[in-house]
Order: C-alpha cells, then sequence, then structure tokens
C-alpha cells in the first residue's frame, strides 16, 4: 500500500497552513460581486446515503468556479451554482430538472451519485435540451442512452469498462469464482451486463448472481447463497448503506467462511468508513476509484486545488480530510471543461454549448490529460487506463494500491 512518509505528509501540512489562506484572500479579493450570472445547475443527493458524494461534487464545482471567476468568469459574467437535493428519489430528480428548465441563464446542470435518478431524468432532459454533466454516476446507459442530439457528457467511471477492469483485478489475484452481489437498480443491472460480459469475454463461466433491494437489512442470505454456489470473491455493487450490511454481514461470518469483497465505488459516497470501520479491519475490501490526492497524476496541480480546498472547506489539513475525493476530482474538471465550451460557443445557448462540448481542445485537467475531452461519437471522458483499486486506511482515508 502506498502512504505519504511522515516527512512529506508534514511538508504538505506546511504548504496548504501557508498557501491556503492566501488562495483563500486572494479569491475573495478578486471576484467581482457581478450581476446577471451564467447559472450551473447541482442535481444531486445531498441528504441521503450517498449526501457526502454530493457535497463532494459541490465542492469540486465551488473551487473550480472561485478559479474562473478569480479570472474574469466567462464571456464577462460570473458563473453561479444553484443546488436542489433529489435524495436518491427518481422522481424527486425529474422534479428539479423541471425546476431548472425554469432557471433563467441555466447553461447545464451538473447531476450526480445515483445511476437511477440520472436514467429517470433523460427524458425530461433532452426535452428541455438541458446540458447534463456528470461526474459521479456509471450506469452505461447514462450516455450510451439513444439520444440524438445527445446532452449528456461524463467524467466519471462507465460500468461497461468498470466490468472488465474489476474481473481483471480479481482473476490477477488468482481467484477463479467471482460471485456478483447487486443492488437491483438500473446501475446493478448495467454492471451484471458488463461483469457477465467481461467474463465471457475471456473465456470464464458465467458468475452466480445475488440481487437486493435498496434498504435490505440483511444481506447474509444472498452471501451464504454465493458461497454455496463456489464463489471464492464477491464483487458488490451497492451504495453506502446496503455496502455497509453486506461489510457487516460477511466480517460476522467465521473466519474461514469469509470471502474477499472487491467493490465498485458506490460505497465511498456516503458515511461508509465511519459506520463500519471495525468491520473493515476483519475482511479484505477493495473497491475501485479514479484519483486520489495521496498519488495524484500531476502532483503540482493537486497540491493547488488541494491548499485551495482546505482553505474553503474546514476542518482540513492534507488529503485524507478530502472526502469522496473522486466526487470533487470529477466535478472540478468537468466545470472547467463546461466554462471552455461555453467560451467557445461565445454564448450560454444550450444547444450551441452542448456542440462545442465535443469540439473542446486539448486539456490538462486534474484528473488527467484530455486530448480531447470528448468528440461527436465520444462522450465518456475516462477510460479504463484512468481506475485503480484503493482500501480504506484506519482512519477511514481512501488510499490507493500499488500496481492497481
Amino acid at each position: 500500500m502506498a502512504t505519504p512518509s511522515t516527512p512529506c505528509r508534514y511538508l504538505r501540512k506546511l504548504v496548504i497552513s501557508i498557501v491556503g489562506p492566501l488562495l483563500a484572500a486572494l479569491v475573495s479579493l478578486s471576484t467581482p460581486a457581478w450581476p446577471n450570472g451564467i447559472v450551473i445547475g447541482l442535481d444531486a443527493d445531498m441528504s441521503g446515503g450517498a449526501a457526502s458524494g454530493g457535497e463532494a461534487i459541490r465542492r469540486g464545482i465551488l473551487l473550480a468556479i472561485d478559479e474562473i471567476n478569480a479570472r474574469g468568469g466567462v464571456l464577462g459574467r460570473p458563473l453561479e451554482l444553484e443546488v436542489r437535493d433529489h435524495r436518491g428519489n427518481p422522481a424527486r430528480g425529474v422534479d428539479n430538472i423541471a425546476a431548472f428548465a425554469r432557471t433563467p441563464d441555466l447553461v447545464a446542470v451538473i447531476g450526480g451519485v445515483h445511476t437511477p435518478v440520472a436514467l429517470a431524468e433523460l427524458d425530461l432532459l433532452h426535452q428541455e435540451e438541458i446540458l447534463f454533466l456528470v461526474p459521479w454516476a456509471a450506469g452505461t446507459p447514462i450516455v450510451a442512452n439513444g439520444f440524438r442530439p445527445n446532452f449528456v457528457f461524463r467524467v466519471s467511471v462507465r460500468d461497461e469498462f468498470a466490468g472488465g477492469f474489476l474481473i481483471d483485478q480479481v482473476l490477477a489475484r488468482g481467484f477463479s469464482r467471482p460471485g456478483l452481489l447487486l443492488e437491483r437498480t438500473g446501475w446493478g443491472r448495467s454492471n451484471d451486463k458488463a461483469m457477465q460480459t467481461a467474463l465471457q469475454q475471456r473465456d470464464q463461466p458465467a458468475a452466480p448472481v445475488a440481487w437486493f433491494n435498496w434498504g435490505a437489512r440483511t444481506l447474509k442470505p444472498q452471501l451464504d447463497a454465493l458461497a454455496a454456489s463456489g464463489a471464492d470473491v464477491v464483487l458488490l455493487v451497492s451504495n453506502p448503506r446496503e455496502g455497509a450490511v453486506a461489510v457487516r454481514d460477511m466480517a460476522g461470518l467465521a473466519d474461514d467462511a469469509r470471502l474477499p469483497i472487491v467493490s465498485h465505488w458506490g460505497i465511498t459516497g456516503g458515511d461508509f468508513a465511519s459506520s463500519v470501520r471495525d468491520d473493515v479491519a476483519r475482511i479484505d475490501l477493495t473497491f475501485l476509484q479514479t484519483f486520489s490526492f495521496f498519488r495524484p497524476p500531476f502532483p503540482e496541480r493537486a497540491e493547488r486545488v488541494l491548499a485551495a480546498y482546505c482553505a474553503r472547506f474546514v476542518p482540513c489539513t492534507g488529503p485524507a480530510d478530502v472526502i469522496s475525493p473522486v466526487g470533487t476530482a470529477h466535478a472540478y474538471d468537468l466545470t472547467h471543461l463546461l466554462a471552455r465550451a461555453i467560451a467557445r460557443a461565445g454564448s450560454i445557448d444550450r444547444r450551441r454549448v452542448r456542440t462545442a462540448m465535443e469540439r473542446l481542445d486539448r486539456y490538462e485537467g486534474l484528473v488527467r490529460v484530455y486530448d480531447p475531452p470528448f468528440a461527436p461519437d465520444r462522450h465518456d471522458a475516462l477510460t479504463r487506463s484512468d481506475f485503480q483499486l484503493s482500501r480504506f486506511g484506519t482512519d477511514g482515508a481512501i488510499l490507493p494500491l500499488d500496481g492497481s
């Protein structure tokens, strides 16, 4: 496991303590209080089971907005953020999109965390021609949605890619019979298709599947069924609440009956780590991520953003204090890409901005170099090469694994 050395941690904290307040002061002094701002909507889970994921997205957007507005905004106007909470409820998400459709000067909605909510919103989004940017929702059909023109762009995991990555990870570790433990939603079904396809392509037998519903209080019957089918590792697709149930039930088994769990990233969007800290210590749990401030691909950019983060969102002294870091990093990059598209379009007309998103030039982001970010036939910016496995540290921090 790669963890920063003690001198590095102290140096990082020193840099943040000095640079962070200076950045905050500069933003405060240089951001004009202009009227007639350009509105970005955020439709996310802000109070439900994945609320920390929604908050992480909000923070990434705000960090990017601070930088953009400090440079004069876009088209001479500041960016503004309007937040609506869907609470993980698809019907509430549709209502939020309807409200955003009536919002003056709205250029785009950034939507996050839950695939079922995003899928429910697609019809109205395209009916109203609202640009929909996804920093955290992995269901393949969110982007591969059949709409022409397609108003959805994503800097996030795509299940079609994640399925192959996770299958290869467990096979590389010597497991031969993965069992799938999946939530009974569009996201779960998307992963079932992706993982079974990946197994078939690798001449492996189909995986046994155990399904569960949101709100499940025990998953022991599903775990027992997977073990009885011969599974030697569990691939989990779950949000934090049900993921915590799965981990507790697995940790409660006898030592020789516990199976390793390799999870999709959904468990990192809430209070999962704190709620199952003792249980996690008793099992082998790893999970999918795309970005870490502990091991960023571009350290100088990450240090600058981390300093701004710790200046704006306290308490924060370093990477361990960044909640759900993938949400922040993806939303940060997406907001900068949107600003570039608005500038390229020379307008906040959403149809023109949509076209500009497909024609953006190279952008050196926090997560990766986007070269280019999107294309007319490709609205997913990340690929399998951006994926890594991580685990929770003893303090709940998300730490990348070496060699993933």
